[in-house]
């Protein structure tokens, strides 16, 4: 490159020298000077006219055959041209497989841009969801899937969990929908058909039901003769062990069943819970007064009532969820422990929560805590009757009533459990008193 500027400069200072000797030997010689520094100037102007209509016209006209720098111009003008033509090349060979590939996949994909704008979804998107190529490219997902959930989802910030839905399509589906962000604002959203996963969770929670409503009969025979026996006095003393141990185990089996029948309710309740006036702080204050009668209790039991003001939902789903917080607290506490229980109530909503100085929970079991049958410790839970439903009735209950469970524990000090209620189911205190009034 260096080499031709200095050849151009070079012919440059060339015709000059010649005009300046011409002007010497024909006077004037500012006139000679002049008219070589013109010369100089049309001649470069006549290239880059050649060059720009070469520029223009470059797929119908070969390239000028210039020399000097104006041909090294030409030459990386044709070198970007050919690397820009192979990259092109190569992006749409990537493209061309990555919508193979995508359409080979057994769950949809839809690109969607910030504005959650269709941009792209492969056939089986288009299967499931009934979309048409090119008609419902540019318009907004939410449009063309009606779903109040969806649109919920859709306008939250946490995606880590699927959603399910059934599409418009067919009724008879059932489709889990998850946003995964990427890039500068834009979304894929993956499709997968679970009618197959539905239909046989509904079948085992259906078979759960109705097993625990076919068990609860003979069980409840089997607990009438062992109670009659245990309390018979005629019975050899020999016989004192088994039957009390018998006894143990068919009322452990009863509260199991009817902690399954009351989880299969709730997984079986459409919509929300009802809107029933509840009197939460007496609701804890009997909680309160029977845990401190039990026997195998904590040495403090406390109750902290920072409000007056109560829930509007299902009286006995709200005491299930509570009773049920209370009760695991009171289990793995040891004698000289606490438990302290706590409702306040704010602008954001309403709050229980049940702190004990227990075990504590390992993190890694903590997400899994609501899980139907899971236990931290699975030794002693079944020692002391524990089911492992407690806490799968608790999530449903509020999720029945638009709430969440919080969990924080430190392993060996112990845990807290906190109920968030939202704002719209809290009973205050001032309609409280206009309804006793």
């Amino acid at each position: 490159m260096a080499a031709m500027w200095t050849f151009a400069l070079a012919r440059l200072a060339g015709i000059l020298l010649l005009g300046l000797f011409l002007g010497l030997l024909i006077q004037p010689v500012w006139l000679w000077l002049l008219g070589a520094a013109c010369f100089y100037l049309s001649w470069q102007l006549l290239n880059l006219y050649r060059v720009d209509r070469w520029l223009r016209l470059r797929s119908q006209i070969a390239p000028p055959n210039i020399g000097g720098i104006w041909g090294d111009v030409i030459a990386q003008v044709i070198r970007l041209h050919r690397r820009k033509q192979y990259h092109k090349q190569r992006l749409l060979q990537l493209y061309r497989e990555l919508r193979r590939s995508t359409a080979a996949l057994p769950d949809g994909v839809i690109i969607l841009s910030t504005q959650r704008e269709i941009v792209w979804f492969n056939r089986q998107a288009a299967r499931l969801l009934g979309l048409r190529r090119p008609v419902d490219v540019g318009l907004r997902i939410d449009n063309l899937i009606r779903d109040p959930e969806f649109a919920r989802y859709l306008h939250s910030d946490d995606f880590s969990m699927p959603l399910v839905i059934r599409p418009p399509v067919q009724l008879d589906m059932y489709l889990a929908l998850q946003m995964v962000p990427y890039g500068g604002g834009q979304s894929l959203l993956l499709v997968r058909d679970v009618t197959r996963h539905m239909r046989l969770e509904a079948m085992r929670k259906d078979f759960v039901a109705n097993a625990s409503h076919e068990l609860r009969t003979p069980l409840t025979v089997i607990s009438g003769y062992v109670d009659t026996m245990a309390e018979d006095p005629s019975i050899d003393p020999a016989w004192e062990g088994p039957i009390k141990d018998m006894r143990a185990q068919a009322q452990r089996m009863n509260a199991i069943i009817a902690d399954l029948l009351e989880l299969s309710r709730l997984e079986s309740a459409d919509g929300e819970a009802g809107r029933e006036p509840i009197d939460v702080p007496r609701m804890l204050e009997r909680l309160h007064r029977n845990s401190l009668a039990s026997t195998d209790r904590p040495r403090q039991v406390l109750l902290d009532l920072e409000s007056n003001d109560g829930l509007y939902g299902t009286a006995h789903e709200i005491e299930s969820a509570l009773s049920n917080l209370l009760v695991n607290a009171l289990k793995y506490t040891n004698p000289e422990g606490s438990v302290r229980m706590r409702w306040w109530t704010d602008e954001e909503g309403a709050y229980f929560s049940v702190a004990d100085s227990g075990i504590g929970i390992p993190p890694e079991h903590i997400p899994r805590l609501t899980e139907r049958f899971y236990r931290v410790d699975a030794g002693r839970s079944r020692g002391q009757g524990g089911s492992g439903l407690g806490l799968a009735i608790v999530k449903h209950a509020l999720q029945r009533h638009g709430g969440w469970l919080d969990v924080q524990s430190i392993e060996g000090k112990g845990s807290t459990f906190t109920c968030h209620f939202p704002p719209q189911r809290v009973w205050k205190l001032q309609l409280r008193n206009a309804a006793s009034a």
